[in-house]
């Protein structure tokens, strides 16, 4: 999965936010989502504009993220 075919960031489009190509649905509401119990089924029930692939791509870019910066847990 090539998630870079399904993510974008505009400044004109959700104030830059990554988005789903072609939507205003942001990354951070498809993960909100999964982070609150959805399932991918759900999510794109949910939002139409959506595809299951698109969803694969947000949870892909979300982990690259993950990858760039350590966040520090208090024991």
């Amino acid at each position: 999965m090539n998630w870079q075919d399904y993510i974008t960031v505009e400044p004109t489009v959700c104030h830059g936010n990554a988005c789903i190509k072609g939507t205003r649905v942001m990354v951070s509401v498809v993960m909100d989502n999964l982070a609150a119990g959805l399932t991918v089924d759900e999510i794109v029930r949910s939002y139409p504009s959506l595809r299951r692939e698109a969803v694969q791509a947000a949870i892909a870019y979300a982990a690259e993220l993950t990858r760039e910066r350590i966040v520090a847990m208090s024991a």
